[in-house]
């Protein structure tokens, strides 16, 4: 994995960052590269709240921010930004605030990769809404000046639309780092990592090679 100037991650949701990239971040850290995450809620209207439930919908985001500085922690991350938006709400949020928002960060970090959610291709409108802003406020960069984005899909139809991802990353040997930080995200990960834990004792071939590959698809900006 090529060491980086500055990674910026941008996700909507505290866990976001765990299930599908925490390898890949992990990784970056291991390599020297800066990272900053930008979480954008607290995850606050969340349907989980533990099994059984230890949390309830007023204690939920307190419960849930913790949550992300323990998983941060976990992966290594020392820059952890918490934007302050309400989570199921991103979609409905002002466009050009939004994107101003992320052009902010960018100005300020001056990332050379960017990874966030592929907008049509991330199943929730957060996402979408999300990785749409990312990619616009690349967008309005001189050429020069612009990060390479590594955007994360996973609708049922984003290989038959994008194509194989062209980026895979063998994450296997930070995967116990990678089953940590799911796990910090007790509240909404408890029954899956049950799951997760009995398939992997059984070697499980599916569960280990989820968990040891994270794949992306480059976003080509036309103009």
């Amino acid at each position: 994995m090529e060491k980086e100037r500055q990674l910026l991650v941008v996700f909507p949701h505290p866990d976001d960052e765990a299930f599908g990239v925490s390898g890949t971040i992990a990784t970056h850290i291991n390599n020297g590269t800066p990272v900053t995450y930008a979480c954008l809620t607290l995850g606050e209207m969340g349907r989980n709240m533990g099994d059984p439930p230890f949390c309830n919908r007023e204690t939920l985001p307190l419960i849930r921010k913790q949550e992300l500085q323990d998983s941060a922690n976990i992966i290594g991350i020392k820059d952890l930004r918490m934007l302050g938006y309400r989570d199921k709400t991103i979609e409905f949020e002002d466009e050009e605030k939004l994107i101003n928002h992320m052009g902010s960060l960018i100005d300020e970090l001056n990332p050379s990769l960017i990874i966030s959610f592929y907008p049509g291709y991330a199943v929730h409108p957060d996402h979408d809404a999300t990785g749409r802003a990312v990619v616009k406020a690349v967008e309005r960069l001189p050429k020069e000046k612009r990060p390479k984005l590594h955007l994360v899909a996973f609708s049922n139809n984003c290989i038959d639309e994008l194509g194989e991802p062209d980026i895979r990353h063998d994450v296997s040997a930070v995967m116990d780092t990678k089953i940590a930080a799911i796990k910090a995200h007790r509240s909404q990960t408890q029954l899956m990592a049950t799951e997760m834990e009995e398939k992997l004792k059984v070697n499980d071939p599916d569960m280990i090679a989820w968990l040891q590959n994270e794949r992306f698809w480059t976003y080509s900006i036309k103009n």
